[in-house]
Order: structure tokens, then C-alpha cells, then sequence
């Protein structure tokens, strides 16, 4: 197939090499050039602009926010001659955000495809992400073999492409949960004179056995957070779109409030540009361990 794809950082480009390895025609837009030159070493097309590489039998997006998002996907480019038939945007999207594109998209005769993915840099650079689709059911049958070529396995979630988004909002916010309670732990360990790293692998291998607890507990136990495989600020992003769906459907996160405001304290203490598994160090200044 040939396919535009529209933000290739850490997470986009990885995707976008399996794209290129499974064989489809890619052309590539970022606001980094390095990305875009890195790319088009391994076969890719460089777009002179997202107008340029909305274009194909589809176009895959994977930018850092709503603004973002809203700001490649106006009208104007959507409307455009030989605009594809269907976006699939992977992204982390506001509920409000997918509703809005889902309304444009329908407005402007393309078909829009929720898709976010759960998994890490170098789950995608491995082809092990799981991916959330929502949408029409007939547009996710076509740009199934794109989700094939980057991912282990797609969920189908729903006609409404929100839906998906509802999925990854409550998965980061698990995740979120994970890593607060992990962090809390590690502190409780190391004001017991033991090693958090050591402690984390007992209580994961006994309980916790699974791939994303065992990444977590090596960052966490060996405080490495660099370089980030997921930005503490995006975290931050995310942690304020699981509260806003919960305030738009009445219902109260009291975790996420708390995820919330320590991730505002590790912004504070200058650490937004690291893994968000750093805010473990939130309950160790707490404790006055750091």
C-alpha cells in the first residue's frame, strides 16, 4: 500500500520502518528533518509538508497531542485533492479531540480510524505493539494489513473511533497507577535499609511476572530514566485527558488526581524530559530519601 505517515519521533519512526519492511510505500512528514533524513535512508519518501503526505491509500498519524493533531487535520488539507480515504490516527487523543476528527473526517467524505497502541519505542522497533481500533468496520478491514506490519496484535474496540481512546486513556491510567505504587514501594524498601532493585524482581517474579512489570521494576529499581521510552510531560498529558473523560461522564478518578499532581511535582524538579517511571522519585523526596 502506499501510505503517508505524519510524525515519526521515537514511537512514529519505529512504526514506520516495520511499514517499510513489510514492503508498503511510505512518505514521511515531521517537524525534525533529522527524522525525516533517517527514514528515507531505509526507503522512505520525505513529504515536503503534512498536506504532502496526506496522500495515498492512507495516512497514518502518531503526533504528541490534541493541538497537534487538530492542527494537521483541518479542513483545508482534509478536503484536498487526493487526500486518502482513510486516516488512522495512533496517537493518544482527548475523547473530545477524537470526537471532533471523527465529526471533520465524516464532514470531508474520509474515513477515521482511532488506533492508539500500547507498548514502548522498542516494542514498536520489535513489531510487539497491541493496537486499539475503532471505527468503520470495513476502513479498519483495509488498513489491516498496516496494523499487521507494526503490530502483534489489533483490538477491535467499536464503531465509534472515541472508543479506542476511552481504551488507552484507562490503560495509561493502569499503568500510571502501576508505576506509583512501584515507586511508593522502592521507598519503603530503601528506608528499610534493602535494594529497591532487589526488592521490586522478588516481589514482581512472585506475584507480578509479566513483561510490563519487569521493564518497570529495572527502571525503577535502578533509577534509569534516560533516555525516556515515554516523556514524563506526555504522562502528564495523559493523566488530565483521563481526568477530563471522567468529568465529561461523571465519574471521579481519585487516582489520577493523585497521579496528577506528582507528576507536576517531578515537572517542578526539573524532570519532564525523562522516562515517566521517574516519578518514583516523587515518594522519595517525600521521605526525605532522595
Amino acid at each position: 500500500m502506499q501510505v503517508g505517515f505524519i510524525g515519526v519521533g521515537r514511537m512514529g519512526s519505529a512504526m514506520a520502518r516495520n511499514l517499510l519492511r513489510a514492503g508498503h510505500q511510505v512518505r514521511v512528514w515531521d517537524t525534525s528533518p533529522q527524522s525525516i533524513a533517517a527514514l528515507v535512508k531505509d526507503g522512505a519518501t520525505a513529504a515536503s509538508s503534512n498536506e504532502d503526505a496526506f496522500s495515498g491509500d492512507a495516512v497514518i498519524s502518531m503526533l504528541p497531542n490534541d493541538e497537534a493533531m487538530l492542527a494537521v487535520c483541518n479542513e483545508t488539507t482534509l478536503r484536498k485533492s487526493g487526500a486518502p480515504a482513510i486516516h488512522v490516527n495512533m496517537a493518544t487523543a482527548s475523547v473530545q479531540c477524537a470526537d471532533r476528527l471523527t465529526e471533520l473526517h465524516r464532514i470531508c467524505g474520509i474515513h477515521y480510524i482511532a488506533a492508539p497502541v500500547f507498548g514502548r519505542p522498542e516494542m514498536a522497533a520489535e513489531r510487539n505493539l497491541n493496537i486499539m481500533a475503532a471505527g468503520d468496520p470495513a476502513a479498519i478491514d483495509r488498513v489491516q494489513p498496516l496494523f499487521d506490519a507494526m503490530g502483534k496484535k489489533t483490538w477491535r474496540l467499536g464503531s465509534l473511533p472515541s472508543q479506542a481512546n476511552v481504551a488507552k486513556i484507562a490503560g495509561n491510567l493502569m499503568v500510571a497507577s502501576m508505576l506509583e505504587a512501584m515507586g511508593e514501594a522502592a521507598a519503603l524498601a530503601r528506608a528499610y535499609k534493602m535494594d529497591p532493585l532487589e526488592m521490586l524482581n522478588v516481589v514482581v517474579t512472585s506475584i507480578f511476572d509479566v513483561p510490563i512489570y519487569r521493564i518497570y521494576a529495572q527502571l525503577i529499581g535502578k533509577e534509569k530514566f534516560d533516555p525516556p521510552g515515554f516523556d514524563l510531560k506526555l504522562a502528564l498529558k495523559d493523566a488530565k485527558l483521563a481526568l477530563e473523560a471522567g468529568e465529561k461522564a461523571n465519574i471521579p478518578l481519585p487516582f489520577a488526581s493523585v497521579i496528577r499532581d506528582n507528576y507536576l511535582d517531578a515537572l517542578a524538579h526539573g524532570d519532564g524530559g525523562k522516562d515517566w517511571s521517574v516519578v518514583s522519585r516523587v515518594a522519595l523526596r517525600r521521605a526525605g530519601l532522595a
